[in-house]
């Protein structure tokens, strides 16, 4: 430590060169140049982050997603934990366009504004781990915000989610959709998500509520494009045609996990097969419509049950697939069963789109909707667009073979 700012000062100033210490400059002693000599005699600022092998205490390839454990609690009573992966550690927001996007929702109020007091932006009410990512994107266009729709209290007990619960949540406001469609029309964003608890108190479990929503937002801003990640209603599938056939672009619903633990998973009334025929109802109600859903691991799932998961899913021609690690909300919520690396969710990455799928997101962090927006218009769009090319190309190479053959 030093007592006094005069080396400070100096290579501030530019007096002193941490790289070739010479004399103390106006006169001074030598006391602080030989402060610096020992500084730079000692490691460098690549002996820090050299990851190789030959750097004696550098992490090692096969050690980097090595979980560490702890021992904690009163003595006597200690136990072993598994701590938190470094992987599963984020850094603060950051990026110009983020700032804007957080900047314009402080201007619009719209948590306390005039247009609606009760619009519930799940990214940050959430504390979202990947708000950096889908606000600080390329572009404010490509952008993606989640909002919750009809309430915070879901008439389910998931035992994964924390949202709270109630047999008899307060009623809809019946403003809410034109409100919530002024407001992301001055957001200015090109894509939200619109997700809900569910409400099986509902007669329609809040099916026509969702749908006007989205027509409201379509008819305020027709070029945003609008993800609805919904509920199963109870099975009705009436109610899935509503929300399907209402102008959104994406139709999302969670399975959550594999078949096997779906009861241990999610409440008894929300099965495997009932999820698999919301996403088929919705893909058949509506020409062009992509069908998305959403896998949590680290439930205790196996391969074979993921794989089998995944050949369902396409066998009712599911687009895009989303792979996160489960992450225990509270102690009274299921335990994690493992953290899967992150190597291991590039290998399902890799998998699924080898399966067919137009688009998979998957990592540690990612979680239903990260960065919809993007990956909407950067991939599900694009591969469209190629495979409708191509169809129009072969079908007029065979115009002209046929032509030539006449």
């Amino acid at each position: 430590m030093f007592r006094d700012d005069y080396a400070i000062d100096a290579i501030l100033n530019g007096e002193i060169s941490l790289a070739e210490p010479s004399k103390a400059p106006n006169g001074g002693n030598n006391k602080q140049i030989l402060v610096l000599d020992k500084l730079n005699a000692g490691p460098s600022f690549a002996d820090f982050v050299t990851s190789g092998s030959g750097v004696e205490g550098a992490v090692l390839p096969e050690d980097a997603f090595k979980l560490k454990t702890a021992m904690v609690g009163p003595k006597g009573k200690k136990k072993e934990i598994t701590r938190l992966p470094e992987w599963l550690k984020t850094p603060v927001p950051v990026g110009d366009n983020f700032k804007k996007i957080k900047n314009d929702l402080r201007g619009l109020n719209l948590h306390t504004g005039k247009w609606n007091p009760l619009l519930r932006i799940v990214c940050e009410e959430a504390r979202c781990p990947n708000i950096s990512d889908c606000w600080g994107g390329s572009s404010k266009s490509a952008a993606t915000a989640t909002i919750m729709l009809m309430g915070d209290t879901c008439t389910r007990g998931c035992r994964f989610c924390s949202v709270k619960t109630s047999k008899a949540p307060p009623p809809l406001d019946p403003h809410e959709p034109e409100h919530t469609a002024e407001a992301l029309s001055r957001w200015g964003l090109g894509y939200v998500v619109l997700t809900s608890v569910d409400r099986d108190d509902l007669a329609d479990g809040g099916a026509h509520h969702f749908a006007e929503t989205i027509r409201k937002i379509k008819q305020k801003a027709p070029t945003m494009l609008v993800e609805a990640l919904t509920g199963d209603y109870a099975g009705d599938m009436e109610m899935v045609k509503t929300v399907a056939q209402s102008g959104l672009d994406v139709y999302a619903h969670n399975v959550e996990t594999v078949e096997a633990l779906t009861p241990q998973v999610r409440d008894r009334r929300a099965t495997f097969h009932q999820s698999l025929k919301v996403l088929e109802t919705a893909k058949t109600s509506k020409k062009g419509l992509i069908t998305k859903t959403s896998i949590m691991l680290g439930l205790g799932e196996t391969e074979d049950q993921l794989w089998h998961t995944l050949k369902e899913l396409r066998a009712v021609n599911v687009d895009v697939v989303t792979f996160g690690q489960y992450m225990r909300p509270t102690k009274r919520h299921m335990k994690v069963h493992e953290y899967i690396t992150p190597t291991v969710f590039e290998l399902l990455r890799q998998r699924a789109l080898d399966m067919g799928f137009l688009y998979c997101a998957s990592g540690p962090l990612v979680r239903s909707s990260y960065k919809a927006g993007e990956s909407f218009i950067e991939n599900v769009l694009k591969k469209r667009t190629a495979r409708k090319n191509e169809t129009i190309m072969a079908a007029g190479s065979e115009i002209d073979t046929t032509a030539a053959s006449s």
